[in-house]
């Protein structure tokens, strides 16, 4: 079987409107993907930049796949989070990069975005907090009814990923 390995962090992120930012992340597979070892989701700690605004993670990401073919090729998925001053956590972004297919080092930009909901929404939003979020995190990933979202453009999560491949050869693809 043709075997993926997948070695990198997530360094961080800019671009959100306020800083104290953590990061959730999974990695979404097709069904002819086998995990053999790493993680398939994890978080990052919350960063509070004292000087610009990046949130730095240096979150390691270290997955082990098995598969008999390409459909359904590895989408690295994240969620950015703030965090205020009493605790409370609040959706800043979706977003979602493939994992490159060819071999070597990789330095990937993952724009994010979040659901605009209603005006009500809105403005509770502005003076509450918190705001809208999506039913089924499936959707980040796969196009269905993606389309149908209003959305804003949120900031930018940088990664970076080493590709091992390993037997692809074997079943004709060439790296």
């Amino acid at each position: 079987m043709a075997e993926l390995h997948i070695i990198g962090h997530i360094i961080g992120a800019s671009g959100f409107p306020q800083s104290s930012l953590f990061c959730k992340w999974g990695i979404h597979t097709g069904g002819a993907w086998r995990l053999l070892s790493g993680l398939r989701e994890g978080q990052t700690q919350v960063d509070f930049p004292q000087i610009g605004e990046m949130a730095y993670w240096s979150h390691p990401i270290d997955i082990h796949y098995t598969t008999k073919g390409l459909q359904g090729w590895p989408k690295l998925h994240v969620q950015v989070w703030h965090q205020d001053s009493f605790g409370r956590c609040e959706l800043y972004g979706y977003g979602y990069c493939h994992v490159p297919s060819s071999p070597g080092q990789h330095r990937l930009q993952c724009a994010t975005w979040r659901p605009l909901g209603s005006w009500q929404e809105q403005l509770a939003q502005m003076f509450v907090g918190g705001g809208p979020q999506l039913r089924s995190p499936d959707l980040i990933y796969s196009g269905a009814d993606r389309y149908r979202l209003h959305t804003v453009a949120m900031g930018v999560v940088e990664v970076e990923l080493g590709v091992i491949l390993r037997h692809f050869d074997r079943y004709g693809v060439e790296s």
